[in-house]
């Protein structure tokens, strides 16, 4: 990081050498040079992000070496680009420290002064020339990142995080930027002719407004984070005027709306930074997803082809490694003013169906002791299980993966409440989501992203497998009405089914909807009618015309006296929900926000799962957590012939797994161009609970 003095002699050190006039770094005849007024350069920008601690080429839950994940496998991807091209920088754009074993194994051990995160320690050999601050940074507190990134060989920037309290780290003062948060760096340039130039390149990095939400434990009282575009409209006139020849921006923040650029605050802003002037490309990231894909066809002012949103070069390398990358952009000097004239944009994946290159050996000895060292702590034992855990079908009936998760919550929060009075009496719910199933359906190695915990002993890569992230326990108190609000959101995971249509149609909104926003609620029992249009979207907002539909229906509760509880008198009951921080906080689901919560616990559901197997274990000789089915679809009624279809991992166990725990008659057709089994399933048939 730079304080703001530093910060002010390095603008100063640009303006002078912006002064000095370009031309004199120029080398040859003068008639290569004519007036040099016209000059050309290709500069190429190769971006990573969303990394989360996937450094090796390997599955720790798995155990088994893993050619589709991993910088290990993206650095030889980086050197091979490198050396197609004459003038190359290298950015990150964060969600680094978290989101693998390898970076729960770091942090449960913690960081010392003069440690070097694994993650900088590969990093470090890969000569990136800046890092953007992702939202994942945030989750194990503020020490713990300033220790972190101070192991770092290349500066970090961010422009919308800001200091909240009297003083922050490196002396910030109350109202000054947390973070540098923009940086212009000089880079030295061959042009087409072969001769030298300079160009100041000016860098700016953001994060969603949403860590005050997602990681309010750690933030409140401390930062406050300001809307992206804002700032941004704030900043790329000041680093303009400070010499910058074109600026590349680096939000943490995936496309958005590309209707809706006005909105306040939006955790996706990367098209509506496209409507900024002056900044001339985009390396984004945050959603998991790549760009440029076929996904994004026919997106409003959007080129696959080139790669631009709203003609902006743009892109965004997936998760994990996965892909790198890569913006080219022709830039043209005319009277000493830099102009982007022409750009491509690609996303170059590490593995289609095989590996497309070797790992790089250098990242793989750099982090040879953490490797060894994450191996270990994943083998630690919490217990045993009587039944497998697999989310193959935790998308379309309820799942023995979610349950174990939702019951550890439960009970934990009912320990909680115990003693307390104005709470005890109430009923406690719990609120869990599929986690790892298919992942974004974005690309081949998603078909790779589900829980597979096998019966029998368990370790902590199990639980971590169980539950991927570092959330913490929170409860909400909230009411019927509350409870089936929440449900009407999470029930926008589905596409609406027609019932008179005999042609294929897809279950699965995986455009729409991540997983991880698909909250089952254990507790009470319900059905879903995919017939019905939803009536949110994907960040709970209420859908234009959609005001009284209902997808959640036969909503109850049932008491300890098996007297069971609906419709208005369900709606005016209070419960309590069990959930975590990023849930609870983010106030887009009913029944979220501060003013819900009433326990905050320090637990990591991870480890509150953890511990809840080990005590089962401990009381039973193993835990068993069987799927209670507490919710199904509603059964379409219809003459039709319906060819309903989703997708889910295409592999024996899977196969086998599907045949014996099936809710509904479902049948495997095909796999799809990214290797997901297709399935047929039956929602014409009533099943047993109806």
């Amino acid at each position: 990081m730079f304080n703001k003095k530093e910060l002010t002699i390095l603008a100063f050190s640009l303006l002078f050498v912006s002064g000095c006039g370009l031309d004199d770094y120029s080398t040859g005849d003068d008639d290569d040079n004519e007036s040099s007024n016209q000059v050309e350069v290709t500069l190429r920008i190769l971006e990573t992000s969303d990394l989360h601690s996937n450094i090796m080429d390997y599955n720790y839950y798995l155990g088994a070496e893993d050619p589709s994940i991993g910088l290990a496998r993206t650095a030889s991807l980086i050197n091979e680009a490198r050396n197609e091209s004459d003038n190359v920088v290298l950015v990150d754009n964060g969600d680094l420290l978290q989101g693998s074993p390898m970076g729960d194994y770091i942090a449960k051990k913690g960081l010392g002064n003069g440690d070097v995160h694994p993650a900088y320690k590969a990093m470090n050999t890969l000569d990136y020339v800046v890092g953007n601050i992702g939202n994942h940074e945030f989750n194990y507190g503020l020490d713990f990142l300033e220790t972190a990134i101070a192991g770092a060989d290349f500066p970090y920037i961010n422009a919308n995080v800001y200091c909240d309290s009297y003083e922050c780290w490196d002396n910030v003062q109350k109202g000054d930027n947390l973070f540098t948060p923009y940086l212009i760096k000089e880079k030295q340039v061959l042009d087409n002719k072969g001769n030298k130039q300079i160009i100041n390149i000016g860098y700016i990095g953001f994060v969603p407004p949403q860590i005050m939400q997602w990681d309010a434990q750690h933030l409140q009282g401390i930062v406050r984070v300001d809307d992206i575009v804002k700032t941004a409209e704030k900043f790329i006139p000041i680093m303009k005027k400070e010499g910058a020849d074109i600026i590349i921006a680096i939000p943490h923040s995936g496309i958005g709306s590309v209707y809706d650029i006005n909105e306040n605050d939006i955790e996706n802003a990367t098209f509506a930074l496209t409507y900024v002037d002056g900044i001339d490309a985009i390396a984004f990231g945050h959603s998991h997803a790549v760009f440029p894909s076929e996904q994004y066809d026919g997106l409003y002012k959007t080129n696959i082809i080139k790669g631009t949103l709203n003609d902006v070069p743009a892109v965004m390398p997936g998760r994990w490694g996965d892909n790198l990358g890569i913006i080219d952009l022709t830039l043209k000097r005319t009277n000493d003013k830099w102009t982007v004239e022409d750009s491509q944009s690609e996303s170059r994946p590490i593995y289609q169906e095989q590996a497309l290159v070797d790992a790089n050996l250098d990242i793989r000895q750099a982090v040879e002791i953490d490797h060894l060292g994450t191996l270990e702590f994943v083998e630690q034992p919490i217990g045993k299980s009587s039944n497998n855990f697999y989310s193959f079908l935790s998308l379309v009936q309820d799942d023995p993966s979610i349950q174990i998760v939702a019951d550890s919550q439960r009970a934990k929060v009912q320990e909680q409440i115990t003693n307390l009075s104005d709470l005890s009496h109430l009923p406690v719910l719990s609120a869990a989501a599929p986690f790892k199933a298919g992942g974004r359906h974005a690309t081949s190695s998603d078909s790779e992203q589900y829980v597979q915990v096998n019966k029998g002993n368990l370790t902590y890569k199990n639980a971590a497998d169980l539950y991927v992230y570092p959330n913490t326990l929170v409860a909400l108190k909230v009411t019927g009405a509350d409870v089936k609000e929440w449900l009407e959101c999470s029930a926008n995971l589905f596409n609406q089914i027609n019932p008179n249509d005999e042609a294929p149609q897809q279950l699965i909104n995986w455009d729409n909807h991540p997983t991880y926003n698909f909250d089952i609620i254990d507790g009470v029992t319900y059905q879903i009618d995919v017939t019905q249009p939803s009536k949110y979207n994907s960040d709970c907002q209420l859908i234009s015309g959609q005001d009284n539909t209902q997808r959640i229906i036969n909503l109850t509760y049932t008491n300890e006296n098996n007297d069971p509880y609906t419709g208005e008198e369900l709606a005016s009951m209070e419960f309590i929900i069990a959930t975590n921080n990023y849930r609870a906080f983010g106030e887009k689901f009913a029944g979220t926000g501060a003013k819900n919560v009433v326990l905050e616990l320090p637990d990591e559901n991870r480890d509150v799962l953890a511990r809840y197997i080990t005590q089962q274990t401990a009381t039973f000789g193993e835990v068993t957590s069987v799927a209670d089915n507490n919710w199904s679809f509603k059964a379409i009624k219809t003459d039709a012939v319906l060819d309903i279809r989703f997708e889910t991992q295409d592999s024996t166990e899977a196969d086998n797994f599907i045949n014996e725990y099936q809710q509904r008659k479902l049948h495997k057709i095909d796999t799809d161009e990214l290797g997901f089994a297709i399935y047929q399933i039956d929602l014409a048939t009533d099943t047993a609970d109806e």
